[in-house]
C-alpha cells in the first residue's frame, strides 16, 4: 500500500522542527547603505562542524519532477545545516522527516513554498534533494563544504510512498 501525503503550504512554524523559512515576511529588518536597502537580518543559522571545512556558497540548477512524487530516496547532512534559496520566483516542493537515525515514513511532510520562500535544513535534519515542478530552477545553496562525507542516504523501497500537490 502506498502512502500519499499532500504538500501544504509552507510556514515558519510547521517547518521548525527541520529548520528555518528564509523570508522577509515577519523578519527584523533596518536600512542599510544610507537609506537605499532594506535588510532582513539573521533570517537563518548557517551550521557547521570539522576543522578541514568551511560554509560555501554554491549555484544549482534542478530539473523538475513529474508528479505525483514517487518517493524512494531521502538524505540528511550530520556535519551541517544546508539552505536553498531559489532565484526564479517559482514554487518549490520540500519534503521532511524529523532527525534520527532513520526514517518512519509516516512521519514525513511536504511543504510548497510561495516561490520567494527559501529554506535552511537543521544538521541532521532528513530531507528529500529539490524538488522542481513545472521548469527548471535555478537555486544559491549555503552549506557545509568539506573533504570528509556528511552526507547519509535513506532509501525507501518504491510504492511505499507518494507525494502530490493536491
Amino acid at each position: 500500500m502506498t502512502l500519499r501525503i499532500i504538500a501544504q503550504p509552507l510556514t515558519a512554524e510547521a517547518f521548525a522542527p527541520f529548520g528555518d523559512v528564509i523570508e522577509s515576511e515577519g523578519q527584523h529588518s533596518f536600512h542599510i547603505n544610507d537609506g537605499n536597502a532594506l535588510r532582513f537580518h539573521d533570517v537563518a543559522k548557517a551550521e557547521f562542524s570539522g576543522d578541514a571545512a568551511h560554509v560555501g556558497i554554491s549555484l544549482v540548477d534542478v530539473a523538475p519532477y513529474q508528479m505525483p512524487l514517487a518517493v524512494t530516496l531521502m538524505e540528511k547532512h550530520p556535519k551541517g545545516s544546508q539552505a536553498f534559496i531559489p532565484l526564479d520566483n517559482e514554487p518549490f516542493l520540500v519534503i521532511v522527516a524529523p532527525r534520527g537515525p532513520e526514517i518512519r515514513i509516516e512521519e514525513i511532510k511536504a511543504f510548497i513554498t510561495n516561490g520567494r520562500q527559501g529554506i535552511n535544513y537543521h544538521t541532521d535534519s532528513w530531507h528529500h534533494p529539490l524538488v522542481s515542478l513545472k521548469d527548471a530552477q535555478r537555486f544559491i545553496i549555503v552549506d557545509r563544504i568539506g573533504k570528509d562525507d556528511n552526507c547519509d542516504l535513506f532509501h525507501i523501497e518504491p510504492g511505499q510512498l507518494e507525494v502530490a500537490l493536491s
